[in-house]
């Protein structure tokens, strides 16, 4: 029975342990979305990893309206990730890129323009802008002319990626973000070919990660998605079968991996009565699963002994841990993490989370 230490294959990254770093939005770039230096310290910090999947990073203008997050359309974008991913693999470690696109969860405030997404749909509550929280606008519909060239973005992010240096790209399509706006009926009113059955609502997914897959490789491309439950105004009325096709299209396209995000009733992050939908995922996509959420280390390995998962992926706790595989190994105590500064643009509570040497050599 393998352990949260063994080693694992995830497409053609062979990762030197099962415990994940999840993406983890944390606003450290800048204005223009251009990664800055703390970024390397930071994840060069978490490189013991088996795999770190990088922050949400935009994939164009459009894509991106949350301030001070990274972007991947610019040379000046793709030189400055150059850093952090030689900074990472100079410590041993591998990292990929979450190719993001927020829909409707953008603001014109940060974007400079309308909101888009499957239909003219409004996130519920209030955006965070470079000038404090607005409400939600309402978003325009993507018509399917349209289509093509949000593909070819996703596409020029993933080549982007990998001149970058980058082992892998990872497609989200969870929590709400545009291709989930898409998948979901609660928020998919399209009488198109991209919407009302679920062959047509999974077709953007489709499209998308073949068009990656067809430029880095199946075996470098993975996909996030999140079955159970709302999240963020998204859901689905019948999700099962939706999910359970979703993982046959990608099943079909051979990805590296599939990451779930499965929060439960007690969630920290969110928390729903929805079930998990992994042990009907698991029948179906043949390829590694990854779960993520409110994982500690029995519950983790508990999910590898029964074979539902090959890798955990933990974020908050790699947040407040740089050091969290070793933490794990000998069980020590974590640190616990500071929301205030989740998204503060400084060092505090980003870089300087001590590891359990820093504790060591702090005299008592």
């Amino acid at each position: 029975m393998p352990t949260l230490f063994d080693p694992v294959s995830l497409g053609r990254l062979q990762a030197t342990n099962r415990i994940i770093m999840a993406p983890l939005t944390r606003a450290r770039a800048t204005r223009n979305h251009v990664p800055t230096a703390i970024m390397a310290d930071y994840y060069a910090q978490r490189a013991s990893a088996g795999l770190i999947i990088g922050e949400a990073t935009g994939i164009s203008r459009q894509a991106v309206g949350w301030p001070y997050a990274p972007g991947l359309w610019s040379d000046e974008q793709v030189n400055a990730w150059k850093l952090v991913t030689q900074a990472v693999h100079e410590k041993g470690g591998v990292i990929f890129a979450q190719l993001w696109h927020m829909g409707r969860m953008a603001h014109s405030a940060v974007t400079g323009s309308q909101p888009v997404s499957a239909s003219a749909t409004a996130m519920p509550g209030e955006a965070h802008t470079y000038d404090g929280k607005k409400p939600f606008e309402v978003a325009r519909p993507i018509t399917v002319d349209e289509i093509p060239g949000l593909i070819a973005d996703y596409v020029r992010a993933a080549r982007n990626a990998m001149s970058a240096g980058f082992d892998g790209v990872q497609i989200h399509a969870a929590n709400g973000q545009l291709i989930d706006q898409f998948l979901r009926d609660l928020s998919n009113g399209r009488t198109d070919e991209y919407g009302g059955s679920v062959e047509n609502r999974v077709r953007l997914l489709e499209q998308v990660t073949r068009a990656v897959a067809d430029v880095v490789g199946a075996d470098r491309t993975a996909v996030r998605l999140s079955p159970n439950g709302e999240s963020y105004g998204v859901d689905d009325s019948d999700p099962v079968p939706l999910f359970t096709a979703a993982a046959d299209r990608l099943n079909a396209i051979g990805i590296a991996f599939l990451e779930l995000r499965e929060p439960g009733p007690d969630g920290t992050f969110g928390a729903t009565e929805v079930p998990r939908l992994s042990p009907v995922i698991r029948k179906r996509f043949k390829g590694p699963i990854i779960l993520n959420s409110d994982y500690d280390l029995a519950s983790a390995q508990a999910d590898l002994n029964s074979g539902l998962a090959d890798a955990i992926s933990f974020g908050r706790p790699f947040l407040a841990n740089p050091d969290l595989v070793e933490r794990l190994k000998v069980g020590a105590p974590l640190n616990p993490d500071h929301m205030e500064t989740y998204y503060s643009q400084e060092a505090e509570g980003y870089t300087d989370y001590p590891t359990l040497a820093d504790a060591e050599a702090t005299p008592a």
